[in-house]
């Protein structure tokens, strides 16, 4: 892809590509059926989007995360993160 996407996309959302690209990378060899794991990674999520998470929703997300560890990606983090805004 071209520098002019990811600086599109640096643009609409705030968030540098080369952090999201570094987080990105951390996911491939990471154990989420680790719960410290999760919640390390989910905290680098909310600080990357500047949303801050709930001790509740945080448990919620780990306990999903952890149950099927094996489907974790930055989307996923996303949905749900973004599901906190809408209820």
């Amino acid at each position: 892809m071209d520098n002019g996407f990811f600086k599109n996309i640096e643009q609409k959302t705030g968030v540098r590509m080369k952090d999201v690209l570094e987080l990105a990378n951390s996911l491939q060899n990471a154990n989420f059926k680790d719960q410290q794991t999760v919640r390390d990674v989910i905290k680098r999520v909310a600080a990357l989007a500047n949303k801050p998470v709930p001790q509740q929703l945080e448990d919620q997300i780990v306990q999903s995360i952890v149950k099927d560890g094996s489907k974790l990606d930055i989307q996923t983090i996303t949905d749900m993160l973004n599901k906190k805004d809408k209820g």
